[in-house]
């Protein structure tokens, strides 16, 4: 039998385990796939969709209606919304924060524009930076840091 989504309303996107080699897997150009945790998915979902420009692949819901899980994609590169949970937290809630996910756009200082119109909370404006590349910081509406680059050079390390 076919996994299901959650409340069993219909198929549900098989989980990939293990590492593909060559060929994107489902659509996705990479098999690792980033989980960040809110305390509010749709909320999330909605505004990484509206500040940040990501595509949305929508939200599922429990049967009595609450979102369960959401994602969001950037070219093939997935990244998975996940509720708050016994051992998740959301930025919010704790004092400091430990990481935070650099994404290359296309044009950096048209991406920091339509983000800070849009209300983000910019934490520093597009720059140049010695490792080759020009970028910026923000956070999203719960708090984790993201930075959205344009590489300026090629790359310091040879093989990527």
């Amino acid at each position: 039998m076919p996994p299901t989504e959650v409340g069993g309303r219909g198929p549900r996107r098989p989980c990939l385990i293990g590492i593909a080699s060559g060929a994107a897997m489902n659509g996705v150009s990479s098999p690792v796939i980033p989980v960040l945790i809110y305390e509010d998915i749709e909320a999330a979902h909605d505004y990484l969709v509206r500040v940040f420009g990501f595509i949305s692949d929508g939200v599922e819901r429990a049967p009595d209606g609450t979102v369960v899980h959401g994602e969001v994609r950037l070219a093939g590169a997935r990244i998975w919304l996940h509720r708050v949970g016994n051992d998740l937290a959301s930025p919010r809630t704790l004092t400091q924060l430990n990481s935070g996910l650099v994404v290359h756009v296309e044009d950096v200082d048209a991406h920091f524009a339509r983000a800070r119109d849009a209300g983000a909370v910019i934490d520093r404006v597009p720059d140049d930076q010695p490792y080759g590349q020009r970028e910026y910081g923000a956070r999203d509406l719960e708090g984790h840091h993201w930075w959205f680059a344009t590489p300026t050079t090629a790359p310091a390390l040879p093989d990527r």
